[in-house]
């Protein structure tokens, strides 16, 4: 029996933010085992390498914690060092070194090959689609692009993650292939942003000609979509949800606002008329599609009677899926020379308000599905349940589906079909048939 080589040191990748943080851990993790190091993903090592989020104050904060946690740990001698990537040391590095002095190293973004050097590693172009996946292996994200172009006035997403660079279809078919082959039978494509796929490097958006080659991968059974800007989405990919037995009745598409002279100061390209004739158009073209949309409260501006008509929308569109943030003012956005006027706790109070109104829209769209049957994919047993989803629920974020384990087994990864029994305003019961 082999054991471990004296000397020999586990690098524990810790993983903050994102699902396009959790893909650039699953590349490094996979450039690491290559170079035969022993590497873990949240479990104990000789030496740690956190990889950061710095959109928001909640992230920045959790980023914070994690590593004076770990140069604490450094300092009663449980790990030996602590490296710092992602997208808080790409936007803060000179203050970071500053007032954390004790991290053994900073890195940006961009910085994988440089960071493996720092870790007795080489960077081997070879592995080009190869990830150490973090997630369940049934499902697993696709990175389809870098960056992002948008000058939206809130996001300091293109101050970390640089301009938008599309990774061409071929590469990125591979990838689905090698995933597919390990028993990967979800695909969750994800970038900043979808719309704008292709034009870059095909100088036309391409995410309907990248979908019909990605629906060719044998063993991939649902694609799904995230992160879509409204502004410019191309069309024909609703042709291709609708006719695509693979490709989700499914889209994540951040609306962030609807009063037009909010959308104006977010520069999102967009207009309350415009941002309705599109979900129109999108509910024409796919009937069955579950749309799912992020909202921002609190912005600059926001007054009493313009989050009223952020209210009154949110109940005439009925969303599938909603998730509502606090708006926060971040240095070297275009908002930043704005003054941050709505107070925090009346920020808090709208995200109730807007929440309070999708989990009443949630419970009545949950009791249209009771006695119909879907197509399920079990995540988890967690108790007495298994825990699956219809292809209408992204993983963490949306409804699940629970079926009694008392007397029923089910394969985790496995699809079966549920009839639901019951719902709740964000979980179905069902039961197998």
């Amino acid at each position: 029996m082999r054991t471990k080589s004296v000397g020999k040191k586990k690098i524990n990748v810790v993983t903050l933010g994102c699902s396009k943080n959790v893909y650039d851990s699953e590349v490094l993790m996979s450039q690491l085992k290559a170079n035969g190091k022993e590497v873990v993903h949240e479990d104990r090592g000789d030496i740690v390498v956190i990889n950061t989020c710095g959109f928001i104050d909640n992230a920045k904060e959790e980023s914070i914690n994690t590593i004076l946690d770990y140069v604490e740990a450094k300092n009663r001698g449980e790990v030996e060092k602590v490296f710092v990537t992602g997208c808080l040391s790409e936007r803060y590095k000179p203050d970071l070194v500053r007032e954390i002095p004790d991290v053994d190293q900073y890195f940006g973004t961009r910085d994988l090959p440089i960071l493996l050097k720092h870790l007795g590693a080489d960077y081997k172009h070879e592995l080009v689609g190869e990830r150490l996946t973090t997630t369940p292996k049934h499902y697993a994200y696709l990175k389809i692009s870098e960056g992002c172009d948008r000058p939206c006035s809130f996001c300091a997403i293109p101050l970390m993650r640089g301009g938008h660079v599309s990774t061409p279809i071929e590469k990125l078919v591979v990838e689905a292939q090698k995933l597919a082959k390990k028993g990967t039978k979800e695909l969750i494509l994800i970038a900043q942003d979808l719309t704008y796929y292709g034009l870059d490097i095909y100088k036309k958006r391409a995410l309907g000609d990248l979908l019909k080659e990605l629906v060719k991968v044998e063993g991939i059974e649902w694609i799904r979509l995230h992160y879509a800007f409204p502004s410019g989405f191309p069309e024909d990919v609703l042709d291709i949800i609708r006719e695509e037995p693979k490709v989700c009745n499914y889209i994540d598409i951040p609306l962030q606002h609807i009063n037009s002279d909010l959308l104006k100061s977010m520069k999102r390209g967009t207009t309350h008329e415009k941002t309705n004739a599109l979900l129109d158009k999108f509910r024409e073209k796919v009937p069955d599609m579950a749309i799912r949309t992020t909202l921002i409260v609190g912005y600059p501006g926001e007054t009493e009677e313009r989050f009223q008509e952020l209210k009154d929308w949110v109940k005439e569109q009925k969303f599938d899926r909603l998730g509502c943030f606090t708006y926060s003012h971040e240095e070297n956005t275009g908002a930043y020379v704005l003054e941050d006027d709505i107070p925090q706790e009346v920020k808090e109070a709208r995200v109730e308000e807007i929440m309070e109104l999708q989990s009443q829209i949630s419970w009545e769209k949950n009791q249209e599905r009771v006695n119909k049957i879907y197509k399920c994919i079990f995540d988890r047993k967690e108790g007495n349940y298994f825990i699956g989803r219809t292809e209408y629920d992204s993983p963490d974020v949306d409804n699940t589906v629970l079926v009694s384990a008392e007397n029923t087994y089910i394969s985790i990864g496995e699809f079966a079909n549920v009839r639901i029994t019951s719902a709740e305003e964000f979980d179905l019961y069902g039961e197998l048939v």
